[in-house]
Order: structure tokens, then C-alpha cells, then sequence
């Protein structure tokens, strides 16, 4: 059975059972607290935690998944991939265990012919938690397992929770006995998977996970925490593993031979001339090739981009894994080109959007590709400096820490440093390699730690828009103040009767025209006036759930009750300068799609009073000239006075209409189309808008820069802050002319070019009078050589206004003056503008006692606060502080005595 044709199944069967069928969500979560939807259940957190009410009572779906955290088993078990599909089907207070492991036996056991996936009864076998009577008696005397194959499991078994105090419940599980030619018999009453062998693992194949949102768990650690009661709303999440399933029922040995993966592993052979199965490194390796290629497929596709950092640095990981893997299968050309296009032709027929979406895919995965062949170049150059070092002194291993820099900040594969190293005739450190990388990965977990903001305790919030059974009224689209009534409020996160000034609150109102933060736009701010003379001070509001708008302010005047009238009024200056900035934001996305093409779309942007930052798609920098045509573009729609209209309508309809979304970003059935100049711009948008374009003023682009790989950003003034910007703009020409002597502005450009070569040339002869200067010094400097141990040392700081190539001239004259027969080591500083600078120069007789300049530098530079490199002959570094040269030029004889005697 094709892989395809189970996802085709499963939606199938749950439709016919009356399950909403629902689009798999982005692999970029929306959950700040992780990086990529990591399980089939992760776009329906909110339902299942409370947050928001469930749209459905029955759901299912085949989500999209991307986990990494295991990366180095990939190609090495049976069970691990990167990117996989989760088969889930789900109820929220509708059917709960029986239902479930009703319906999940029914699909696993009817025959292919009646639609099922027709798996032998006789070889599934069942754990679940020990206390879990219900579940055990349902499948034991009703669906009729044999109670030898159901295994009771202790809660840390057998128990899924969010990590916090919130809902909680046990588990039961499927799994395939694949029968004794994978592995031993099962124990009487435990399957071998817990406390698990390796070879029990490859027998019994768990693949389906029925998760029973039974509890509610206290505060504790790990899974030691307090059952503190039962949900008044059960749900059931489940998981079936696709890819487990696809390779069960189409009798392979792993997922990588199945029919979404193995094509790539065909075409790596092709390219590689390596057999797969014939060498048990060589299948790792193809493995490897034929699970991130389609994992790196499946995240471009959805939108993500290799970078440095987060989801782009996992994807860049991904890409070079495999075209390092290729490497090692003996393929040194590009693989990229030629093995994509094999995995889309492979998953398309489950994502069909892949084949519109294929070029851009594409493209981003062979730059990617050449980018870190270039890399490989270059971490070759430093990988040959350093193995120079190790040779020059005498050692016989690559230091960990060197091998650690090679990967950390060059990107080279520990596995490529070992089998080059191997190839020098030198081992590696790998210990220390490890070690280094382990202290990385916890200082990343530790940063991880402090910023995981994911299922904060929103109870309160929940219990409150529950209590008025709707949302919250947003009517600030056409009201600036409205009278209202203050259901409730809140003092340190606790719902109180009533507070007094002087307070920090938060209130909920019946109605309200304050816009709470969202899309991009800040919160409005301004006051709420209640009956009886209190005030206060709105600061922010915000919707910490769904449906509930917060206004958080201070208690200034008075007191506030529940239930007491109150006038809430916005500051309507600070709500038109955020309007023309959002209306501006638009016409500069539209703009800059005219300008460069539909691929420049919205990454994120921020409108504030008088100022709009843009984020966009794109892969290069913008050049000056195509700014300009975009700011004169809006500008000029800006007299047109182009009307602002907004509309409600079903989704799939605006999207039809060519409404722009912004990634990542989630709506409803019913969306607001806010339109600029009829069909010019259109957006799904909930923000505040200007009636007309006119009514901006004007839009100043301030520049864009990179903020990560394939990410631009825009800033601009917009309205009054442009205005602003210009006249002080044109005062500054003014003031620039009057002290240039230069009649008309237009003619500043030339004079200041003017002016800027006249001090180039004075540079130029000042640099040439240093050069004279250190070389009419050099004869009295070779004189002044001390002897340390047999080796002459001569360590000199030049002083301020030397840069660093004045030293390496001066370093090169000297070793000349001094030769090459008697060992010699020269140390050089100097300084110019606030940065110090180290040279170090060995001659051939130092370096034949195994001397080299890179590793005495790199001891002074860091004594200096700096860093550099080198070749055993001369090194330089430089970034210091000038004050602690003296420090550098201690540590560099230091240095060399240990050396010596070493």
C-alpha cells in the first residue's frame, strides 16, 4: 500500500465516523515554546488545554512533523526520521476511550479490500497504564485482545502532560509484533521495548498512540506531580505513525525504503556508484541522504530558510548533513540539483503544492548546497593551517577544541575533520570535541529554558470568557469612546470585587474601542472613566485567549468594581499615527512585490505612531535605486487619495479574490479583507486603517537591511515623523553647503567627493612616512633581541598609529635582517584607533624546534581580548584593548618558555 493511499485511508475512514477533516497546520509552529509542529496534536493545543473553544466536536488530520533531537540515530534504527506524518484523530468532550480504541481497531484490522489497512490481528498487541481499568476491560472482553498481549505500564510509561500544571492523562498504544526473525519472544506481560533492547525494538512496532485527556496534574518534576482531579471536558489526541505503517504494510525492513524515501536513496546510488546493503556505513550514510533531502523539501515548502539561528540553522543542518553525506559516499559534485527534484516527484501526490512551489524550492536548496561547498573550501584552508600547527609542534592529534571551531564556525562535520585528519596521518580529540559540544548544548538549553513562554496559565482568562459565553465587542473600527460596563477585574492576576488607586489592574469591559495588540499593530492606549470618578490609565491590552480583550492600565483616581459604568476612550492621536503607519505598511508590501516580484512576501512587520518596520522574503539585498522606485511609488498614491475599505467574507473566497495573508499567521472561517485602491492591495487584516490614502502625508524609507537568511527589513517614517525627518534633512544640506563654500545643494555630492580624495591621498602619504619610519627603526630593533632558553625573542610594541600590516612589514624586514639560521621569534604590537593588534614570525630555525607563530599568537591575543591565526611561519591577530598589550606580550613569552620546555 502506497504511502499515499494510508493518508488517503485515514482521512477517509474518520470522515465516514463524522470527524471534521482538517489541512495539516505549517511545520512552523505557532507555539512560541518550539520551533517546528513536532506531533499531530500540536495545532490542537488550544482545544485541548482550554485556550479556545474546539470549532469541532470530532477532528482528524495527517500533520505534518519535523523532530531533530535525535539527528545522529537517523540512518542508525528503524525509528528515526526528521521529517514524518502523524495520522491523528481527535474529540473535545465527544466520544473518549472506548471510542477510540473502537475506531482504532476497527481501521487497523479490516481488510485492505473494505478499506482498512488489514493488519493480523493476532499480531497487535496493546500497553496501557496499570490503573487504567476501563481501557483494560474494553479491550480485553469487548474488542476481544488476549490479555497476554495487553501490558500494564506504570504512569511514567504511559502518561502524556504539557510539562506544566494543566490537563494530563494516560495512553494507550498499538503495536506490530513483526514476528521472531526481528528479535525475542516478549517477556510474559511486558513487550522488550521498556525498559527496551535493540533488538526487541525492531520486533515490536508501536504505531498508534491513543492519548486519553483524562486530568488535571499539579505543580512537579518531570513526571512526579499530583493527579489533582478530572477535566469537566475529556478530550482523546491520537497518532498513528504514517511512515511506520507504510513500511509495514509494504513489507520493508525501515521507513527509509519506503516508497517516499527510497527513490532518493536509488538516485544517491546513481550518483554515488555505492551499492545500498552492501556496506553497513555506506546504508547510514544513504539513509541519511534519503531523510533530509525530503525533510529539507518539506521545509521550504513551508517558508522556512537556512540561517544561522533557530528554524533556519536546523534546515541548514539538514541540507549539509546531506551533501556531507554524499561526500563520504565518494560523490563531490553538486547533489542537490539532481536528487530534489526525486523527492518531490516522490511526495507530491500527498502535498500536490509542492509542484507550483518547486522552483522557488529549489533554488533555495542548491544555493544552499554551494554555499556550503564554498564553505567546505574555506574550512579546508584553516583545516590545513591547523594540522600545519599540529605538525610544526611535534603532535600527532588534532586538539578538540580546534575541531570544535571547525564545526562551530565553520560548519565542518566532526565525521569530515576525523576522515581528513585520518588522511593527514593525525587523529582528533573527539573527547574533547564532545565535551565542547556538550557544554554548547547546555548552554543552549539553558537559553531555551529562560525563553520557553509556551501554555502560560490562562485558567482566569478561560473561566472569564466562558462566564459571558461571547467575545468581547471590538468597536473601535468606528468608535473612539464608548460607554461601556466593567465585568471584571483582575490585581496581580487575581479577579477581584473591586481595587482603589493607587493600583496596577486589568480590566474586561462589556464592550470596548481599544485595539488589543495583533497583526503587527501596538495597543492603543488611553483611559477608561468610571461611574463614581475613578481612572484609569490604559497602557496595553492584549488577548491572552481567544475572544477576551484585556486592558491593562493603572488605578490612578478612585476605585473600580465589577459591574460599575464606565466611558472608555482611546488616545485618538496615537490611534491615527498607528493607522497611517499600518495603511503605509500595505502600500509598501504592495509596492515592493511590484518592484521585485510576487516571491517578496510578508514575514512579519510592527506599526507604531509615526513609524512602520516591514519584513519580507527575499534573498539579496535591495538595491538603492529599486527603494527609491518603491518610495516614489507610494508617494505618489498618496496624492491619488486611494480609498481604505474594509470587508468580512468566507476565507476561501478572499483568497480567490487574491487576498495577501501573512505565513504562519492564523484566521477563521471569516476573515476582514481590508483593500486599498479597489483590487491594488488587498490583506487579510483585523488592524485600524486611514479612510484614504491622502491622509497619510507622506512615507519615508529609512533603508532595509538583512535580519537572517532570506529576510529583509524595511523601516520607515511615516505622516508627521517623515515630515519631520525631511526638514531636518534639508537643514542639514543647508548647514553642509554654508560651511562648504557650495552655492547650490546639488553641488555638495561633488565637493564632498572631492574632499573625501584629498584625505585618501594624505592617508596614502602618511602610511608611506610610517613605513619609512619602522624601517629606518628595524636596524636598532634586531639589536635588541633577548635570549630565552637558546631562542632570541624579540618583543617590541610599536606603539599608537601602527596598524596591523605596518607590523607585518616590519615583522617580515626583521626576520630578513635577523635570518633564518639561528632560531628566532619575533612579537610585534601596536595600536591605531582604539584596537590593538599582535604579529608573530618565526624563522626557519625557531620552527624546526617546533615553534609555530599561529599557536604563540593565539596565547598573547587572547591575553589581549582578541583573537587571529596563522601559519607556523607568521600569525596575526588583533581586537584587544591597547591597554593590555604589555599582558599579550608577556603571555607570548610565557608561551614560548612552556614550548621550550615542553
Amino acid at each position: 500500500m502506497r504511502t499515499s493511499e494510508i493518508h488517503r485511508r485515514w482521512l477517509d475512514f474518520f470522515a465516514k465516523k463524522q470527524h471534521e477533516v482538517v489541512p495539516s497546520a505549517s511545520l512552523v509552529s505557532n507555539d512560541p515554546s518550539i520551533l517546528f509542529t513536532i506531533a499531530g496534536m500540536v495545532p490542537f493545543i488550544p482545544y485541548i488545554v482550554g485556550t479556545e473553544k474546539a470549532p469541532h466536536a470530532r477532528a482528524v488530520s495527517v500533520q505534518k512533523c519535523i523532530r531533530t533531537n535525535d539527528i545522529e540515530n537517523v540512518g542508525r534504527t528503524t525509528r528515526h526520521g526528521t521529517f514524518f506524518q502523524m495520522a491523528g484523530n481527535f474529540s473535545f468532550g465527544d466520544y473518549f476511550k472506548r471510542g477510540a480504541i473502537d475506531f482504532s481497531w476497527e481501521l487497523l484490522t479490516t481488510s485492505q479490500d473494505e478499506g482498512g489497512f488489514g493488519f493480523d490481528p493476532e499480531a497487535l498487541w496493546f500497553t496501557l497504564w496499570e490503573q487504567d481499568e476501563e481501557s483494560y476491560q474494553h479491550v480485553t472482553e469487548v474488542i476481544g485482545l488476549d490479555p497476554s498481549r495487553v501490558v500494564r505500564l506504570p504512569w511514567e510509561e504511559s502518561c502524556w502532560d504539557t510539562g506544566q500544571p494543566g490537563p494530563a492523562g494516560s495512553t494507550g498504544e498499538w503495536h506490530v509484533d513483526r514476528g521472531p526473525e526481528y528479535g525475542p519472544d516478549a517477556p510474559s506481560g511486558r513487550v522488550p521495548e521498556w525498559p527496551g533492547t535493540p533488538d526487541a525494538e525492531d520486533r515490536y512496532i508501536e504505531i498508534w498512540n491513543l492519548v486519553f485527556d483524562q486530568f488535571l496534574r499539579g505543580e512537579g518534576k518531570g513526571k512526579d506531580y499530583p493527579l489533582l482531579g478530572e477535566l469537566d471536558q475529556k478530550s482523546i489526541d491520537t497518532g498513528l505513525g504514517v511512515e511506520r505503517v507504510a513500511y509495514l504494510l509494504q513489507g520493508k525492513a525501515n521507513m527509509y525504503e519506503i516508497d517516499q524515501v527510497f527513490p532518493v536513496i536509488e538516485k544517491a546510488q546513481e550518483l554515488s556508484g555505492r551499492v545500498y546493503g552492501a556496506d553497513a556505513e555506506d546504508d547510514v550514510r544513504l539513509r541519511i541522504v534519503g531523510d533530509h533531502v525530503r525533510s529539507a523539501l518539506m521545509l521550504v515548502s513551508d517558508g522556512v530558510r537556512p540561517g544561522n539561528e533557530g528554524r533556519g540553522y536546523v534546515l541548514r543542518r539538514l541540507i549539509r548533513r546531506a551533501v556531507r553525506s554524499m561526500r563520504l559516499l565518494g560523490h563531490t559534485d553538486p547533489a542537490m540539483p539532481a536528487l530534489l527534484p526525486v523527492s518531490k516527484a516522490a511526495m507530491v501526490e500527498s502535498y500536490p503544492e509542492l509542484e507550483a512551489d518547486f522552483p522557488r524550492i529549489s533554488d533555495i536548496v542548491t544555493s544552499e548546497e554551494e554555499a556550503f561547498r564554498r564553505t567546505l573550501e574555506s574550512g579546508t584552508a584553516i583545516f590545513d593551517q591547523l594540522v600545519g600547527d599540529v605538525r610544526a609542534g611535534g603532535g600527532r592529534s588534532l586538539p578538540g577544541d580546534d575541531a570544535f571551531r571547525l564545526h562551530d564556525t565553520y560548519g565542518f562535520p566532526i565525521d569530515l575533520t576525523v576522515e581528513m585528519a585520518a588522511e593527514a596521518g593525525l587523529a582528533v580529540d573527539e573527547d574533547a570535541f564532545r565535551s565542547a559540544m556538550s557544554e554548547q548544548r547546555e548552554r543552549a538549553r539553558a537559553d531555551a529554558a529562560a525563553k520557553k513562554t509556551g501554555h502560560t496559565d490562562t485558567a482566569i482568562y478561560n473561566r472569564l470568557l466562558s462566564r459571558r459565553g461571547e467575545d468581547v465587542p471590538f468597536l473601535g473600527y468606528t468608535e473612539s469612546s464608548v460607554a461601556t460596563t466593567v465585568e471584571s477585574v483582575l490585581v496581580g492576576g487575581a479577579l477581584v470585587n473591586s481595587a482603589d488607586a493607587p493600583a496596577d489592574v486589568e480590566l474586561v469591559l462589556a464592550a470596548t474601542p481599544f485595539y488589543a495588540e495583533a497583526g503587527g499593530q501596538l495597543a492603543d492606549q488611553g483611559r477608561v472613566a468610571v461611574a463614581g470618578g475613578g481612572i484609569v490609565e490604559i497602557d496595553d491590552v492584549q488577548k491572552p485567549v481567544r475572544g477576551l480583550i484585556v486592558h491593562r492600565g493603572r488605578l490612578v483616581e478612585g476605585s473600580v468594581a465589577q459591574g460599575t459604568e464606565a466611558v472608555a476612550t482611546i488616545d485618538q492621536d496615537r490611534r491615527g499615527a498607528i493607522a497611517r503607519a499600518h495603511t503605509a505598511t500595505h502600500m509598501v508590501h504592495q509596492s515592493l512585490r511590484e518592484e521585485l516580484g510576487e516571491g517578496a512576501t510578508q514575514a512579519g512587520s510592527e506599526n507604531s505612531p509615526g513609524r512602520m518596520r516591514f519584513d519580507f522574503r527575499y534573498g539579496q539585498g535591495v538595491p538603492r535605486s529599486a527603494l527609491e522606485q518603491i518610495e516614489g511609488r507610494v508617494n505618489t498614491l498618496l496624492q491619488d487619495e486611494l480609498a481604505v475599505t474594509d470587508q468580512q467574507m468566507p476565507i476561501d473566497e478572499a483568497r480567490a479574490l487574491g487576498a495577501q495573508a501573512l505565513f504562519g499567521e492564523k484566521y477563521g472561517d471569516i476573515v476582514r479583507v481590508v483593500s486599498i485602491g479597489g483590487d491594488w492591495s488587498r490583506e487579510l487584516c483585523g488592524g485600524t486603517h486611514v479612510d484614504s490614502t491622502g491622509a497619510i502625508g507622506s512615507v519615508q524609507l529609512m533603508g532595509e537591511s538583512s535580519i537572517g537568511s532570506g529576510v529583509r527589513r524595511v523601516d520607515a517614517l511615516v505622516g508627521l515623523s517623515a515630515y519631520r525627518f525631511q526638514a531636518k534633512e534639508h537643514a542639514l544640506v543647508s548647514q553642509l553647503s554654508e560651511m562648504l563654500k557650495v552655492g547650490a545643494s546639488e553641488d555638495l555630492p561633488e565637493r564632498v567627493a572631492s574632499m573625501t580624495q584629498r584625505m585618501k591621498d594624505m592617508e596614502k602619504q602618511l602610511a608611506a612616512l610610517r613605513g619609512q619610519q619602522l624601517q629606518a627603526e628595524a636596524g636598532k630593533l634586531a639589536e635588541q633581541t633577548v635570549d630565552v632558553s637558546g631562542i632570541r625573542l624579540l618583543a617590541h610594541d610599536a606603539g599608537e598609529g601602527i596598524a596591523a600590516g605596518d607590523l607585518r612589514t616590519l615583522a617580515l624586514d626583521l626576520r630578513t635582517r635577523l635570518g633564518e639560521d639561528a632560531p628566532v621569534v619575533l612579537a610585534l604590537t601596536g595600536h591605531e584607533d582604539g584596537r590593538a593588534a599582535l604579529v608573530v614570525a618565526t624563522n626557519a630555525g625557531a620552527r624546526d624546534q617546533g615553534l609555530a607563530a599561529g599557536s604563540l599568537l593565539r596565547t598573547g591575543a587572547e591575553a589581549m581580548g582578541g583573537r587571529g591565526g596563522g601559519k607556523p611561519d607568521l600569525a596575526q591577530g588583533g581586537g584587544g584593548e591597547p591597554a593590555r598589550i604589555p599582558e599579550a606580550l608577556s603571555a607570548v613569552r610565557g608561551a614560548l618558555a612552556e614550548a621550550i620546555r615542553a
